[in-house]
């Protein structure tokens, strides 16, 4: 299972307009400590940003799975509740889960976590949908 880190980056952006704005922009990366999550997005950010930048944020995340899809240019938090019983008690338990899915919009996002969620045996439901402002997700590579 994948440890997903959010890592805040700073720097100064140009705009479309020509001017330079300064920027604090989330991405996700997939590491085991908070020290590997800095030094990733330092290696993952190094070739798109020209001149100088900074980590000003790292924060651990409790996402517990992400759809990907490449042709999908936005990311989407799904926070999914699941369905148990108690066996002793015989009540209804919802454990909630959030689930990142990436899309080109709302209801591209809605279709893949349906679709990634094919062939899911357990009860579930949808709590919430909505757009995060995540630029981009790392996952790791084995070289």
């Amino acid at each position: 299972m994948a440890l997903w880190f959010e890592c805040k980056v700073r720097y100064d952006k140009m705009q479309e307009n020509g001017m330079v704005k300064k920027v604090n922009e989330p991405y996700l990366v997939d590491a085991l400590t908070f020290t590997e999550a800095e030094q990733r997005i330092n290696e993952e950010m190094k070739p798109y940003i020209s001149g100088e930048f900074s980590i000003s944020a790292v924060k651990k995340t409790k996402i517990s799975e992400i759809f990907f899809d490449e042709a999908g240019d936005r990311y989407y938090m799904v926070k999914v509740n699941f369905m148990t019983l108690d066996e002793k008690s015989g009540t209804e338990k919802k454990t909630v889960s959030q689930i990142l899915v990436q899309a080109t919009d709302f209801d591209g996002a809605l279709s893949n976590f349906r679709k990634g969620m094919e062939g899911t045996l357990a009860d579930y439901e949808i709590g919430s949908l909505s757009e995060t402002m995540l630029m981009d997700v790392f996952p790791f590579k084995k070289d």
